[in-house]
């Protein structure tokens, strides 16, 4: 599982940056429940490229982090990924619904 702090593009006026505690809540809801997890980044927000629905679910005041299976070669026609990370993408996304 990755965890993203900040997305978005178009520097502030699209982009989504989670607060602290909530990304705190996250990161112990995820130990407590041996989630294995690691932080993820976009690159920079100001530099364009690059996003996700983040910034439009943050506009409307939720809490928002984005989290997702890690892959290679993202949207190209062949994706990797591991089967561990998608079981504990499929961990994190029980336990937070539950929580």
């Amino acid at each position: 599982m990755v965890i993203t702090k900040y997305t978005g593009s178009r520097g502030k006026s699209g982009s989504s940056d989670a607060n602290a505690e909530f990304v705190g809540f996250v990161r112990n809801l995820f130990n407590s429940n041996n989630v294995l997890w690691q932080t993820g980044e976009l690159g920079k927000v100001d530099q364009g490229g690059g996003g996700t629905i983040a910034q439009f679910v943050a506009n409307l005041d939720m809490e928002v982090v984005d989290c997702g299976v890690a892959l290679l070669s993202m949207h190209a026609p062949l994706e990797i990924s591991s089967k561990l990370d998608v079981y504990m993408a499929f961990r994190a996304y029980s336990v937070f619904l539950k929580a």
